[in-house]
């Protein structure tokens, strides 16, 4: 059978024979048993002692069913029938079947529990009873998310502990065992009972008793565990634990349930509050609205004005900051107040309260129509104010119309009279007067144009008189004054155009004359520039052909004079005559040019400069020839020399690269005749200087070219350092390789196979190899070397040898002593350390009078000095490490 819950009522069978397997098993604790009694004793007593009872012995004291009884009916609440008060079996037999069949009463079904067994104080009997008793009316009641009652428990247990460190329920035994569930289950709901932070995992002991003790004293739950069973025993009971569990849960059932009703009302309570301040902001916002409607309404009836723009123009002013400033904020607050209205209206249909009812006067339709008598009132107020004001701006534009034609006629008439009275075109040149006529002309234009300006004027003055305008008498005054000067501007503008023409009458002579001169002494006078400047012209030549064109070309120019000096007397007279005219007019400023800036004595003082300039022009180029004739003649000096030593450095040069390339006899007969072009060399210096002596020579005459040698001063000197240093290298180079091949014990022949196999690869004749070069010669050479990846790694080694600065070459004195080494026997670092070892008598060490004992005593200094102490095992005072100062030796070490 089974209950809502999921929980199985079929508790005695099933109790027995879960009992008797974990038996069978080994898997039953006799400890269970007594768990299951002290904690079942504890419960039952946490209920008998509301009824002033209690029991010490659980299998004795329920015996005759009388306490049985008394238990359900404390933890139902309900009444069960009279128990028999009889002390024979057959009356306790009675008593506890009454309390079977209530329990059975309650949707449980008894298997294997029989009365006799508990009348008999069959203990396994008793306590699977009590247990079905807490199953039923304290465990059952439990849910959480619709689970059974035990996962229900469990569940609740894993969230009220969740956040608490070292607590993690999994089950009703092992999980507990530790006592922190239990204090996390108290400081959860009574954080002032337990110092959590205080409680370590490794004391249970004082956990367990911590929970029990104050569950007891703050929650009145009794001692129902024994701390020190649940420590001893493996696994504790699952029941005990539950039993005791339960208390807790219904423990703080009951302060949550109360927690959750003060929540309750306090919830009803913040929405009352709400309402009532949202009726009071109501009212406070309404009677601020509608005081401030009626202070604004008489403003706005007002149609008071003074008559003026100024004053309308205030108002209308004062009217749009109303509106842009003072209304919006009510806009405003008249939105939030119907806002606020509506919101709580609806919080208090949604929380059943009566709706809100407003006081007189401060409803929202109130509110709405005072609104909108108030933008009526606005609407005719702006009417009036625009309504007056364009009245008033016609006829304050007629009077700002007039004063503004006015003020810009007499702008334009204002120094008029004067300009047309006055004689400056007395004092004018022609192409001035013509500009002053021009001028002229343009003004009568213009006034025949201000003909209708005047006439406008004079319109809009009688329109204002019509009008009435206040200040009527300063328009006709300012009116009249304006007609009068226009008819004097008329008279003075016919007066001023006669005297112009008869000016220019007089000044046109003069300005053909002006003109001519202007146009025939611009070109004489850019001629007499440009011959000047080519007569004192700086001029740089390098060969005879230069100059003597330069002398040619003088010639022809000479030949031009006559032409130029007629040219000039024509141009001089016309400047006489135009004086002649100026002062018989007596014209002021008449000599002045309006057409060229030129004057009869530039022009004089000009040419008298080129009729002097051509003789010394003559003489300069005579004497540039004599120059260029004796340069000449020092470049076919340096030619000569310079043609013989280039060809010599040259052949020199090629036979010491013949000898260094190391084909040529043994390396003493290379060596020999090495020395003999070295003699050679420095007994032909002689030439060098001489050469350089005359390089000297052009550089002083500043010959920067020779068309008869190929060959530089440079040239020679660079081609004659090398040949210097080219005998010298390969001197040092074959003085090497003598050493090398007397030190290594190699052959004539095997050297002249190495050179043969370098030279070969040196296809530029470099004296060096590239990798690729070196180890395609390598190859020639009988040396093996992988094309795998271990054959790579082996070149490598061999390049880090021959070229240990990584230049990206092989020169022949690496490649030599590599091949050398290859070739040959060397001494190699074990080798000297052997030997030390023959003179230490097989000791890991040498002492200083052994070495000055064995050796020369330099040698043996040298050896004293630079080895280091010996370190290691069995040494004696001033031992000395041979095999360390023989690996640093080759280089082996870092000493």
């Amino acid at each position: 059978m089974m209950m809502e819950n999921g929980l199985s009522m079929e508790y005695g069978d099933g109790y027995m024979e879960q009992e008797e397997e974990w038996e069978r098993e080994g898997l039953l604790d006799p400890a269970w048993e007594k768990q299951q009694k002290k904690t079942f004793t504890a419960w039952c007593n946490s209920h008998l002692r509301k009824a002033g009872t209690a029991i010490d012995n659980i299998e004795e004291d329920f015996r005759n069913g009388l306490k049985l009884m008394l238990l359900l009916e404390v933890i139902s609440g309900e009444t069960l029938p009279k128990p028999d008060r009889g002390k024979m079996r057959f009356h306790k037999i009675a008593n506890v079947n009454k309390a079977l069949d209530f329990i059975a009463s309650k949707g449980v079904h008894l298997v294997s529990i029989g009365a006799e067994e508990i009348v008999d104080g069959n203990l396994k009997m008793t306590l699977g009873m009590i247990w079905t008793i807490i199953l039923r009316f304290a465990i059952q009641d439990i849910s959480v998310e619709e689970m059974t009652a035990k996962e229900g428990l469990l569940l609740w247990c894993q969230r009220k502990t969740a956040p608490y460190k070292n607590v993690n329920v999994q089950n009703f035994h092992l999980s507990f065992k530790d006592g922190l569930a239990f204090c996390a289950l108290i400081h959860r709901h009574r954080p002032d009972l337990i110092d959590y932070a205080k409680l370590s995992k490794d004391n249970p002991l004082e956990n367990l008793n911590t929970a029990f003790d104050v569950a007891e004293k703050y929650l009145d739950i009794p001692r129902m565990l024994d701390p020190d069973d649940l420590i001893n025993t493996p696994k504790p009971d699952e029941r005990a634990i539950m039993t005791y569990v339960s208390c807790y849960y219904h423990a703080f059932q009951g302060a949550q349930q109360a927690e959750t009703a003060a929540n309750r009302i306090c919830k009803v309570l913040k929405v009352n509050q709400e309402n009532e301040r949202l009726m009071e902001e109501y009212e406070r916002l309404a009677s601020d609205l509608l005081e401030w409607i009626r202070r604004t309404m008489p403003w706005l009836n007002s149609r008071q004005a003074d008559n003026s723009l100024a004053g309308v123009q205030k108002k209308l002013e004062e009217y749009r900051t109303y509106r842009r400033k003072h209304k919006p904020p009510r806009v405003e607050q008249k939105a939030k107040l119907e806002t606020n209205f509506n919101t709580l209206q609806t919080k208090l249909r949604l929380s059943n309260r009566p709706a809100y009812l407003p006081t007189e006067g401060k409803t929202v339709s109130d509110i709405s129509n005072s609104w909108k008598g108030l933008e009526l009132a606005e609407k005719a107020f702006e009417e009036w104010l625009l309504a007056e004001t364009m009245r008033l701006e016609r006829l304050e534009h007629l009077a700002q119309k007039f004063k503004h034609k006015a003020d810009a006629h007499e702008d334009w008439t204002r120094g008029k009279e004067e300009m047309l009275q006055s004689q400056d075109f007395r004092q004018c040149k022609l192409n001035e007067l013509k500009a002053l006529k021009k001028k002229h002309e343009a003004f009568e234009s213009d006034l025949a144009a201000h003909q209708d300006r005047v006439e406008q004027i004079a319109a809009i003055a009688q329109e204002l008189n019509t009008l009435e305008y206040h200040d009527c008498v300063s328009v006709n005054a300012r009116c009249q004054r304006i007609c009068d000067q226009w008819d004097r501007l008329g008279a003075l503008t016919q007066r001023r155009r006669t005297a112009l023409d008869e000016a220019e009458r007089i000044l046109e002579k003069i300005d053909i004359l002006h003109l001519e001169f202007a146009k025939r002494a611009a070109p004489f006078n850019n001629w007499l520039d440009g011959t000047r400047e080519d007569l004192v012209d700086m001029f740089i030549v390098h060969t005879m052909e230069e100059i003597q064109g330069l002398i040619q070309a003088h010639d022809q120019f000479k030949a031009t004079l006559g032409e130029a000096d007629k040219e000039f007397n024509l141009i001089v007279n016309l400047v006489r005559e135009v004086e002649s005219i100026v002062k018989q007019h007596q014209i002021p400023g008449g000599l002045e040019n309006p057409y060229t800036t030129l004057t009869a004595h530039d022009m004089t003082r000009k040419w008298s400069d080129v009729r002097q300039l051509v003789p010394q022009r003559d003489q300069t180029l005579a004497n540039e020839l004599r120059k260029q004739q004796n340069n000449e003649m020092l470049r076919r000096q340096f030619a000569e020399k310079a043609n013989t030593v280039g060809p010599w450095i040259e052949r020199q040069m090629d036979a010491v690269t013949a000898i260094g390339m190391g084909l040529q006899g043994s390396l003493e007969d290379q060596l020999h005749r090495l020395k003999e072009y070295e003699q050679a060399v420095y007994a032909y210096k002689p030439n060098i200087e001489e050469l350089e002596k005359i390089h000297q020579a052009v550089q002083e005459s500043m010959i920067f070219e020779n068309r008869y040698t190929n060959y530089t001063m440079e040239t020679l000197r660079v081609g004659w350092e090398q040949l210097l240093t080219s005998i010298n290298r390969n001197i040092n180079e074959v003085e090497n390789q003598i050493l090398t091949r007397d030190s290594k014990g190699i052959s004539q022949e095997q050297l002249n196979e190495f050179r043969s196999s370098f030279n070969h690869f040196d296809k530029n004749r470099t004296g060096r190899l590239t990798p690729e070069e070196f180890k395609s010669c390598l190859v020639s050479l009988g040396y093996s070397i992988g094309k795998d990846r271990q054959g790579d790694l082996d070149f490598q080694r061999i390049l880090a040898v021959v070229d240990p600065n990584n230049t990206g070459y092989v020169h022949f004195d690496a490649f030599l002593d590599f091949m050398t080494r290859e070739s040959t026997d060397t001494d190699t670092a074990e080798q000297v350390i052997d030997s030390f070892r023959i003179l230490a008598a097989d000791k890991p060490y040498i002492l200083p009078d052994e070495l000055r004992r064995e050796l020369p005593p330099d040698q043996a200094e040298y050896c004293i000095q630079r080895m280091p102490p010996y370190k290691g095992p069995n040494g004696v005072p001033g031992a000395l490490d041979y095999m360390s100062f023989s690996t640093a030796l080759y280089g082996e070490t870092d000493l």
